[in-house]
C-alpha cells in the first residue's frame, strides 16, 4: 500500500470509515445497484482489478470495491491509481483542484506496556487493530505522467471462451460435474455441480457461476475453513453468498469478464446483513480476496500475473 497521506485511525473515525462506506453500499443496492456489478460496458471505464499505477499491486478487500465506486461515479476510465508523492516521484503531478478517494489499510500493534505485561505474566500479548486512512488519485487526475504507466486493458468477448479462465478453474483440481439445472456446492463430498454449459446465455455467464461456486469451494476444511454448515435464508448464509459474489466479481476482473450477480434475489438479504453491521461488507471483500488469492496460486500465479498473461494475450 502507498505510503503517503496515512492516518492511523482513533476509534471514533474507525467507527465512523465502517459506516460511511457500508452507507455508501446500502444507498447503491437500495437504488437496485450492486456495487460491484454496474454497467461496465455502458461506461467509460475499463473492467479490471483497481491497482497501483506506481508498484503495479492489486489493490483487495474493500478497497477494490471503493475504488470501482470511484471509477464509475466519477466516470475514469483507468483502474490505476497513485498517491500524491507518487505522481511526483515518476515525475508528473496531481491536477490542481483534484479530490482524491479514501482507502482503507487495516492492521494491528502490540503497545509496548501491553507487550512488557505480557511478558511478566508469561502470556501472549494482545494487539490492538487500526485503520490507515490513504488518499489516492486516479491516474486521470493527474498530469505529465510517463506514457508506459497505464498500459490499455483489453475486454474479454462474452461470445467466446477465455482460454485464461479454462486454465483458471481447471488449475483449482476441483471435482466439477455438469448436469441438472442447479449451479451449487456440495460441501458433504466436496464437488461442485454447475448446469451444462449450452444451458448459458454465454461463456461469460457460465465462468461468473462457475467462479461463484469455486468461492464457495475454497470454505473447505482443507482450504480456507469458513463455516458452511448454515440454513438458506439466514444472516451466515447470506453473508457466505456475499463472500462468494465478490470472489467471482474479483476473479472475473482480473480475467477481463464482465461480472454478475448469479442471484440476484439476494440482494434484500444483503441489505439486511449490511444494515445489521456495518463491518460485513469489509469482512467479506476480505475473505472474498483471500478466496481469489487461494484460487488464483493453485496454478502457481499471482494476481498480478494472471492480468499481465491476459493483457498479452
Amino acid at each position: 500500500m502507498s505510503q503517503a497521506h496515512q492516518q492511523p485511525a482513533s476509534g471514533a473515525s474507525r467507527v465512523s470509515l465502517y459506516t460511511e462506506v457500508t452507507d455508501r453500499m446500502i444507498a447503491e443496492m437500495e437504488q437496485g445497484r450492486v456495487p460491484w456489478v454496474r454497467p461496465w460496458r455502458s461506461s467509460s471505464a475499463v473492467l479490471g482489478m483497481p491497482r497501483s499505477a506506481a508498484t503495479r499491486k492489486f489493490y483487495s478487500g474493500i478497497n477494490v470495491l471503493i475504488l470501482w465506486l470511484a471509477v464509475i461515479e466519477r466516470g475514469y476510465g483507468a483502474q490505476d491509481w497513485l498517491t500524491l508523492r507518487q505522481a511526483n516521484e515518476l515525475g508528473g503531478h496531481v491536477r490542481k483542484g483534484e479530490r482524491g478517494t479514501t482507502v482503507c489499510y487495516a492492521d494491528s500493534f502490540i503497545p509496548k506496556a501491553e507487550r512488557e505485561r505480557a511478558k511478566e505474566q508469561g502470556e501472549d500479548p494482545d494487539a490492538v487493530p487500526f485503520l490507515k486512512r490513504f488518499t489516492v488519485f486516479n491516474v486521470e487526475q493527474c498530469e505529465s505522467l510517463p506514457p508506459h504507466i497505464v498500459p490499455p486493458p483489453t475486454l474479454a468477448p462474452a461470445s467466446e471462451r477465455v482460454p485464461d479462465a479454462e486454465r483458471l478453474i481447471a488449475g483449482t483440481g476441483a471435482s466439477i460435474r455438469e448436469g441438472g439445472g442447479e449451479a451449487y456446492y456440495h460441501r458433504g463430498e466436496d464437488f461442485i455441480r454447475l448446469p451444462p454449459r449450452g444451458d448459458f446465455l454465454t461463456p461469460a455467464d457460465y465462468y461468473c457461476t462457475a467462479l461463484h461456486e469455486l468461492g464457495h469451494w475454497t470454505a473447505h476444511p482443507s482450504r480456507l475453513a469458513r463455516d458452511l454448515g448454515n440454513r438458506f435464508g439466514s444472516s451466515a448464509y447470506a453473508r457466505e453468498e456475499l463472500i462468494a459474489e465478490l470472489t467471482s466479481a474479483f476473479l472475473c476482473a482480473h480475467l477481463s469478464i464482465v461480472p454478475q450477480v448469479r442471484h440476484a434475489d439476494y440482494l434484500a438479504h444483503w441489505l439486511a446483513v449490511l444494515k445489521e453491521d456495518s463491518r460485513a461488507i469489509f469482512h467479506a471483500a476480505s475473505q472474498a480476496s483471500k478466496a481469489s488469492d487461494f484460487i488464483l496460486a493453485c496454478q502457481g500465479k499471482s494476481a498480478d500475473a494472471v492480468a499481465e498473461q491476459g493483457r498479452a494475450a
